[in-house]
């Protein structure tokens, strides 16, 4: 405890907890929606195309995030434009984005000229070198995405469940599928500092898969995954720190082990309510 203290006086420790509680926030919202709507596999691909934004960045001397945002949010709704006007297989154009991200980001990074330092940051992600301009990104993008699910919480519910119904319905699922879209692309690309490439979709899917076993409505679900996320996240971040290993491989590792036991409990409470 008394090395918690004392990282506490560190300003990269506070700026590691609050990146922590908001991503948490942002990473329960926009995944309790991807698995609702069983779109896992769209942000699987989103997150390697970043890769070939990073690459591209880093290539042509711009920011490496910004371009991975570019791309990020291009590849998203290239899928769900292709998906819509061409009835190509989503899982179809899932695969190109993804191939065809890592082959560019592999490229221009071999073509960059001399080391590429940070690289091994997106990859497998730093925590603990969240600055105060990486802080002030991830709440401006909190409140924009509290902000559109306060004001369209019921058409989001809606057409995560079921599209076709909520088009019958006559809602606006066009704008509400394409910005829920944009908004899954930019969250992957701030994510990224948090758990990298590599590691990104387990944040995205792990406290919501535990959440679901317990509660099925989109509401709660998504409360009781902020609560996992930021449990576990908080648990990875002090025990990487205090033991010097990768908070982002501890931070998984917990969400995974929470996952199992909470699918343990249901299957033993399932088996003693048969017996």
């Amino acid at each position: 405890m008394s090395e918690i203290s004392t990282y506490l006086q560190y300003d990269f420790f506070r700026y590691a907890i609050a990146g922590v509680i908001l991503i948490s926030i942002c990473a329960a919202a926009i995944g309790t929606y991807i698995i609702s709507r069983r779109m896992v596999a769209i942000s699987g691909g989103v997150t390697h195309a970043c890769f070939g934004g990073l690459g591209l960045g880093y290539f042509l001397g711009v920011s490496p995030v910004a371009m991975a945002a570019a791309v990020a949010v291009v590849s998203s709704l290239g899928v769900e434009w292709a998906t819509n006007r061409f009835r190509i297989r989503e899982d179809s154009a899932i695969a190109v984005i993804w191939a065809l991200g890592m082959a560019v980001g592999v490229l221009f990074v071999f073509l960059t000229p001399g080391y590429v330092p940070e690289l091994n940051s997106f990859l497998f992600g730093n925590i603990l070198t969240i600055n105060s301009s990486d802080l002030l990104v991830f709440a401006l993008y909190t409140v924009v995405l509290g902000l559109f699910f306060l004001w369209r919480y019921k058409m989001i519910v809606a057409c995560a469940f079921d599209r076709d119904f909520a088009r019958v319905s006559g809602l606006p699922v066009r704008f509400i599928t394409y910005t829920m879209t944009v908004l899954v692309a930019v969250c992957i690309v701030l994510t990224i500092r948090l758990v990298g490439v590599m590691l990104l979709m387990s944040m995205l899917s792990l406290p919501m898969m535990t959440a679901e076993i317990w509660c099925r409505r989109f509401g709660p679900m998504m409360l009781w995954s902020m609560a996992i996320s930021l449990l576990t996240s908080m648990v990875g971040l002090i025990a990487g720190t205090l033991v010097d290993v990768p908070c982002s491989a501890l931070i998984v590792l917990s969400m995974a082990a929470v996952f199992l036991l909470a699918r343990t409990v249901a299957e033993l409470s399932i088996l003693y309510k048969r017996n």
